[in-house]
């Protein structure tokens, strides 16, 4: 066997697949993915990953705001009427930014199916939009500062973003394009063929650490950080990241198809300006929130 055979055979080895009967075969460095989205199905019923993993963001983030509150004396009265004001905010903003973002010509002829949310399509945007126009009607009934609720739903904001593009991933869905990186995922169930860049841990990854570090910001100070600072740091940092990643990803609908800058970037842009400017203001006025808390002396038990 000569020199150039052996190269040749151990280029096989190190990255091959080929495709046998609409089959994938990996041999290392590439990750082939068939996940079934269902977890579990009973008759027409069925438990899929991605509405574990919302359903999850939203338990996670219930915890997380229950200590925050319980840090700051807040009554579970309370949290609980933020985190119904989050759910319908999250939940209409995303599904109306899906329709009226993305397939505006298709929903507008077909409003009925709006509503039907259970046929997939929520985005992103829309649903930081949904929680900041659902927070701004929760402080007016409360009597509470804007700025202070914001500032703590976005801790819990960047957690959910993790959840959900996990989801995306358990679904097969918005991944990126092709790439002969060694971490690339084959989407099996999707048809293909080829390593695509998984796109959606980048963004899981990013949206985890930017909870970490607003969640030690908001402790390091066990609240009484400078208002405004967490949640002009999460849109910053968050759709910055969204910004960056969106280059890595296929087109999700067909008019991106010649777009320098797709839907997703475009959409980006208004909120890492606005990010800049609230950091800025914030840093500026140097208000920090003032906590109340109660000093009564407890025994063990």
């Amino acid at each position: 066997m000569n020199g150039y055979s052996i190269l040749n055979l151990f280029t096989n080895f190190i990255f091959t697949f080929t495709d046998h009967n609409n089959r994938v075969t990996m041999h290392l460095l590439v990750i082939p993915w068939d996940v079934n989205p269902e977890i579990f199905r009973v008759g027409s019923f069925a438990v899929r990953w991605y509405g574990l993993l919302f359903a999850s963001a939203f338990l996670f983030g219930y915890i997380i705001m229950g200590r925050i509150f319980k840090n700051e004396g807040l009554s579970e009265g309370s949290l609980d009427r933020i985190t119904i004001y989050m759910a319908i905010g999250v939940v209409a903003g995303a599904r109306l930014g899906h329709c009226f973002f993305y397939e505006p010509g298709y929903y507008l002829s077909h409003p009925a199916e709006i509503l039907m949310i259970w046929k997939g399509g929520l985005a992103s945007h829309g649903a930081a939009i949904g929680i900041l126009l659902a927070i701004w009607v929760f402080v007016r009934k409360e009597k509470k500062d804007y700025t202070w609720a914001i500032d703590r739903i976005a801790i819990v904001v960047a957690l959910s973003g993790f959840f959900i593009r996990m989801g995306n991933l358990m679904n097969s869905e918005i991944y990126g394009v092709e790439t002969t990186v060694p971490w690339g995922f084959v989407f099996l169930r999707n048809g293909e063929t080829a390593p695509k860049h998984p796109t959606q841990i980048y963004e899981a990854l990013a949206y985890l650490g930017i909870f970490v570090l607003l969640f030690w910001l908001y402790w390091r100070k066990r609240g009484e950080h400078i208002q405004g600072t967490l949640i002009s740091l999460a849109m910053i940092l968050i759709f910055v990241a969204r910004f960056f990643i969106e280059f890595l990803k296929e087109p999700q609908v067909d008019f991106e198809n010649n777009m320098t800058l797709n839907m997703g970037q475009l959409l980006s842009i208004p909120f890492i300006i606005i990010g800049c400017v609230w950091l800025y203001i914030s840093l500026k006025n140097k208000n920090r929130a003032v906590i109340k808390r109660e000093s009564t002396s407890r025994g063990s038990h």
